[in-house]
């Protein structure tokens, strides 16, 4: 009978060391994969360095694709110039079967009601995910060495702790489940990282915001950033419902899940009829009108969702004794927790890595072989992170562009790399939303520069005019600013990096407008179109922004624009969002970039040092079919 894993001991303890390249011959790779839940990804380290990252996604244009990276780990391949043989490691990031021994243990515990849910579940476990060692070593051909499996959120921690700039930090991990554990806390140090709390499932907090995101008519899993985006326009009106009957929270931010409420342990939906009646009737249809009560139930659950991470946060840098904190998993995702926990100087400095869900669990894996498995040591110089801006995906030289451009007989016009930045600074200043392609492809879930959508964040319509003719996304959606590090305080209630758009923050008094007594009246999403501050489209209905910082002398994409843009306008912010369209997966290659700029009422796009005019182009035939081609999310 074949095992289907291999299980990871360190090396301290199996007495004898791998095999090594000769390393004046040869680097050393190590390749690290998530995949068979969602977000699946492949990320190469090399000699202790991260090389290469990718989501599958980005390939396959199937958002959150779980299948195996087979596309993601080429690149990562490729980008190295090496071979699957050449890889000296790889990891996987958990362990699958203490994830089947935790769905055989929940079945069981509630069998029968469980058996539709456990019909559906096994079919896929038995072919598939308890052979994942198997796949893997299929899809590797030519490689012959140590497939091995670190648990979910240890490879959580270790994507948290080791890009980071850190010496030591308290670590923070928090999505929906791993095997067992929902978050953890941990300490790393040096090379180290060790786990020493665990919360275990069914208790979570990532599930207990997914339950909220489904019963609020969004998709799980997916629709949670929607959720915290919604929350403003409502109040917490139950959130005592929330703490009386859901859950009961400890100080050090543990708790327990009233179960009653609850039907992701055996059945096929994250609530039920009891859940219904306590917040007033069944979940909302998906895509059908939002009402103040989704409004009302986002702001709860954000509220007890921040409270929680809070309490965890500050047990965290007690447990490990920093006040350095870094965070992991699918809820560090939640900007406007990380603010407020940035806001109540729990941590000195807190780094939070950008791609924190499953995706990042591959980086996590990668680098936790280099430096707990073959224990070699970490360098930090204590101020920067070894992320590289997040900047790790494909890139495309000016010499593939033009081939594109050429092929395919696409009017376009070359540009210096000094003319660019003050041409697109013009453009938008007068308006204009510019698709923007340049370098290599972010990691993570956010547009950090290199695969963008720019627009200009004190005309009062951008939001809406890219929201409904450009992303063709719910008009309550937030967009994020870009903003040049040196000028960030004087526009936003911080002083700090952001460089991954993952901290919230308010707007300055001195940048907000005066509310007019009319305003005050407003409800939900009423208050959308009411301009707030000098950056009306970066500027939530609660006067908070996801604040992206790009640094001085950092060799940024966006850095020069934001430059031109100060230097035209006196305003050092642009409004950055995905260059994508609802449902699709931000654009990888030139030909998608293309293609949706020409589906949507972009007015230019800019691929590497080349600049493209809408009015130039070829008009298309009017078809509105493609709008089908993404599932909605």
């Amino acid at each position: 009978m074949r095992r289907p894993h291999e299980v990871l001991v360190p090396a301290s303890r199996k007495g004898l060391r791998l095999k090594f390249y000769n390393e004046a011959a040869m680097a050393r790779h190590i390749l690290g994969i998530s995949a068979y839940y969602h977000d699946s990804a492949a990320c190469l380290i090399r000699d202790g360095e991260i090389l290469a990252a990718a989501q599958e996604e980005r390939f396959t244009r199937k958002k959150h694709d779980a299948r195996f990276p087979s596309q993601a780990v080429a690149y990562c391949l490729q980008e190295a110039g090496i071979e699957a043989k050449d890889l000296e490691l790889v990891g996987f990031y958990d362990k699958p079967l203490l994830t089947f021994e935790r769905l055989l243990q929940s079945y069981f515990a509630t069998a029968p009601s469980g058996f539709r849910s456990f019909r559906q579940a096994m079919p896929l476990w038995i072919k598939e995910k308890l052979w994942t060692k198997d796949h893997i070593r299929g899809n590797l051909l030519g490689y012959e060495g140590k497939i091995l499996f670190t648990e979910h959120h240890l490879s959580h921690a270790a994507a948290a702790f080791y890009p980071s700039p850190f010496e030591k930090a308290a670590v923070l991990t928090m999505d929906g489940v791993g095997e067992w554990a929902t978050s953890s806390i941990g300490v790393g140090e040096g090379g180290s990282v060790r786990l020493l709390r665990e919360l275990l499932f069914p208790h979570s907090l990532g599930l207990l915001y997914s339950a909220f995101t489904y019963y609020t008519g969004f998709k799980v899993n997916s629709g949670e950033y929607k959720v915290m985006g919604l929350a403003p326009y409502g109040e917490p009106k139950f959130a005592s419902l929330i703490y009386e009957h859901l859950l009961d929270l400890k100080p050090d931010g543990s708790f327990k899940l009233n179960m009653e409420y609850f039907d992701f342990v055996s059945g096929l939906t994250m609530t039920n009829g009891r859940f219904d009646a306590l917040f007033g009737g069944p979940p909302r249809a998906p895509e059908s009108k939002l009402g103040q009560r989704e409004m009302d139930l986002a702001r709860s659950v954000q509220e007890v969702c921040e409270e929680i991470m809070t309490r965890m946060a500050r047990h965290a840098c007690a447990v490990a004794g920093s006040k350095n904190l870094c965070l992991a998993g699918g809820v560090a995702l939640n900007c406007v927790g990380n603010g407020r926990i940035l806001r109540e100087k729990i941590a000195d400095r807190i780094w939070i890595q950008p791609a924190a869900g499953d995706a990042g669990g591959a980086l996590g894996a990668a680098a936790y072989l280099w430096h707990g498995y073959l224990e070699n040591p970490r360098k930090t110089d204590g101020a920067h992170d070894s992320q590289r801006s997040s900047l790790l995906g494909p890139a495309y030289s000016d010499d593939a562009l033009s081939r594109f451009l050429d092929e395919r007989e696409i009017p376009h016009e070359r540009l210096s790399s000094a003319e660019m930045p003050d041409r697109v600074a013009e453009f938008l200043d007068s308006g204009a939303v510019v698709g923007w392609f340049q370098g290599r492809m972010e990691f993570g879930p956010r547009a950090l520069g290199a695969r963008s959508i720019l627009g200009d964040p004190r005309n009062p319509e951008m939001q809406s005019k890219m929201n409904l003719k450009i992303k063709f996304r719910e008009s309550f959606r937030p967009f994020a600013p870009a903003v040049l590090r040196e000028d960030a305080a004087e526009w936003f209630e911080m002083d700090c990096e952001s460089p991954y758009m993952l901290l919230a923050a308010p707007v300055r008094e001195a940048k907000r407008l005066p509310e007019a007594a009319a305003d005050a009246k407003l409800w939900g999403i009423e208050r959308l179109n009411r301009a707030r501050s000098e950056v009306p489209a970066i500027t939530h209905v609660d006067y908070s922004a996801r604040v992206q910082t790009v640094s001085v002398g950092e060799d940024h994409p966006l850095r020069a624009v934001l430059e031109s843009f100060k230097a035209r306008t006196g305003c050092p912010v642009l409004v950055n969002t995905s260059f994508n369209v609802r449902g699709e997966p931000i654009v990888c290659r030139p030909e998608e970039a293309y293609t949706c700029f020409t589906r949507t009422q972009m007015d230019f796009l800019v691929l590497g040092s080349f600049l493209l005019d809408k009015k130039a182009q070829p008009a298309l035939e009017a078809d509105e079919g493609w709008k089908e081609e993404f599932a909605l999310d």
